[in-house]
């Protein structure tokens, strides 16, 4: 590709030209869009860019690639669509990004500014409904603005708390002509995120630390979107205590570490969401509280005090007051508490020999686990165990949502930050295939898997098109037990095993590997235990073109352990009916 030319300020040019230009003094790559009227006059000289524009089949496959992209690479993801229905169907990815802290920009085309307000052709005001889940939106009728809008973009985008940023522009403004002025500074009035955190804070978070007899690490998405992955392992290892990773800071922290304890929250291990509650300090690194860790709030770690590290001060005592509360960036928050936890430990140092031998026996009772079929069939957690194993550590996995996204979270072991993918916040189903395809584009040499149900691909599998065209060999492992499989389980626990429109018993169809085949990709199929590691090593062997594999499992395995919404941690289930035997714990 050719290599990008910077354009001087002052040149004249369209103000669809000067869009491109923008993104490309913004360092823009790629980006995903599908054109239509009200944006086409951009699209012509995108013709002529070193961005490298990936058509996409639907423009939710647009934003999610675009989520999938930044996720891997750390930089902001870029979508672009026409507007009205175009425009709308990015509502869903930007609700998906803003959710999880993930940096996107979206261009939209909007109908000509004289239009704007009385209902024209494809008019939608995407603008008003977009923002409350975008970080800052624009409306742009003026082609003189569209620089400074794109550059303030990128800068909301990707500092301080990431989130999508969404710029709308009127199609005159795209024809009309202007001088193309990329600004050499960005100064927000009212927006100056605070990176640096408070010393004093910093002191009394390590004095909290260092009198704490029960502390948990509780380690959030933000560690991961800070890149402070490296600077966590040193926190953990001065003091020693366990560690909880959430389902967005899978990766965060070694699975294979001693300390590590599991994921919390309504599907994490016993030794994670036992911890959380039976803790006297939850050390709380880019975390938000969120309903799937605490289950019902007013129990959750109803002795824990709270050190409450986050970039974004509103989360800070949102669902649970803070004792120490430190706003800042979480890497540096964490580089500046090391020395500092230095300090409070030469004078006092708690020993924590008895909580983690408490937190090991739980480890050790009740690891991870499932039951074989006794029909012989496959077992979904085993294929999702041998697609870890067999692929490796490096590879990033993605997900869509239900059952097939907390086996994945569960049964594979992520040994590196910005390899699992998934829709946590939002839970987006139709997320996987569309992300896995983003994820490929920003890192090409790694292995890519979409782990996903046979429901939520029925989504968004025509971005295999966009894969098999554009040489985005991904690889799809579709858990097809012919189910909507978690509402199912909620449906066999809670509603008298009534199953009210979730059977997606369609006697195969559509046929996914036939599908997969008219699609342009490898279609494969593997329904017997005997055949599994054959059919993902044959998977595996294929890196030229997109392959699906409709893995046919078990359809009544669920998930556990289970926190049931809206009740205690305590009242964690690891069975259907089985509760752990507490009395057999040191508590």
């Amino acid at each position: 590709m050719a290599k990008h030319v910077p354009t001087a300020n002052g040149t004249e040019m369209t103000g669809a030209t000067s869009l491109v230009k923008s993104l490309e003094a913004a360092g823009v790559d790629v980006m995903f869009g599908l054109p239509g009227g009200a944006i086409l006059p951009a699209y012509d000289p995108i013709y002529d860019s070193t961005i490298r524009h990936i058509l996409v089949r639907h423009e939710q496959g647009a934003g999610h690639a675009a989520t999938g992209y930044a996720q891997v690479t750390g930089r902001a993801g870029v979508c672009i669509a026409t507007s009205g229905p175009g425009a709308t169907n990015l509502v869903t990815p930007l609700m998906d990004a803003a959710m999880d802290s993930v940096p996107l920009v979206a261009i939209t085309g909007q109908v000509p500014s004289a239009a704007i307000g009385t209902d024209a052709f494809q008019e939608a005001d995407i603008r008003g409904i977009t923002m409350p889940f975008t970080k800052h939106n624009y409306l742009i009728t003026n082609p003189d603005e569209i620089p400074g809008a794109i550059a303030e973009a990128f800068h909301i985008a990707t500092t301080g708390r990431p989130g999508p940023v969404l710029v709308d522009i009127a199609k005159d403004a795209l024809q009309k002509m202007t001088k193309f002025n990329w600004p050499t500074s960005i100064n927000l009035a009212g927006y100056k995120p605070k990176t640096t955190p408070d010393a004093q804070a910093i002191t009394d978070a390590a004095a909290l630390i260092a009198q704490s007899s029960k502390p948990v690490f509780y380690v959030g998405g933000g560690v991961i979107k800070a890149n402070a992955h490296a600077e966590l392992r040193q926190l953990v290892e001065l003091l020693g205590g366990p560690v909880v990773t959430t389902l967005m800071a899978r990766g965060a922290f070694p699975d294979s570490h001693p300390l590590h304890m599991g994921m919390p929250g309504m599907h994490g291990t016993v030794a994670a969401v036992t911890a959380l509650q039976k803790a006297d300090l939850l050390i709380t690194l880019g975390a938000r509280f969120d309903d799937r860790v605490t289950g019902k709030l007013s129990t959750f770690a109803p002795n824990a005090k709270i050190l409450h590290a986050d970039i974004d001060p509103a989360e800070i005592g949102k669902n649970r007051h803070a004792d120490v509360a430190v706003v800042g960036d979480v890497k540096e928050t964490i580089a500046a508490l090391i020395p500092a936890l230095k300090a409070a430990l030469a004078k006092n140092k708690p020993d924590l020999t008895a909580w983690l031998r408490q937190m090991n026996s739980l480890k050790s009772t009740y690891p991870l686990g499932f039951d074989t079929p006794d029909d012989g069939s496959l077992s979904p957690q085993l294929v999702i165990q041998r697609l870890g194993q067999i692929s490796g550590t490096d590879t990033i996995f993605t997900a869509g949502v239900g059952q097939h996204q907390m086996w994945a979270s569960q049964f594979i072991s992520y040994e590196h930050p910005r390899t699992w993918l998934n829709s946590g916040g939002a839970g987006t189903m139709g997320y996987g295939v569309p992300a896995a395809m983003g994820a490929k584009v920003g890192a090409p040499d790694t292995t890519v898997w979409a782990i996903d149900g046979d429901g939520c691909f029925q989504m968004t599998n025509q971005e295999l098109v966009t894969c098999a065209l554009n040489n985005i060999p991904i690889k799809v492992a579709i858990i097809n037990n012919e189910s909507l499989g978690m509402v199912r389980q909620w449906q066999t626990l809670f509603y008298d095993s009534r199953y009210s429109n979730t059977s997606l018993d369609s006697k195969r169809v559509p046929n996914f590997p036939m599908l997969a085949e008219s699609m342009g990709c490898v279609g494969l199929a593997c329904d017997r235990p005997e055949d599994l590691d054959k059919t993902i090593e044959k998977a595996m062997s294929i890196n030229d073109q997109p392959v699906v594999v409709d893995f046919r499992v078990h359809r009544d395995a669920m998930v556990w352990p289970m926190v049931a919404a809206g009740t205690s941690n305590d009242e964690i289930m690891i069975a259907r009916a089985t509760a752990p035997d507490w009395d057999s714990q040191e508590l």
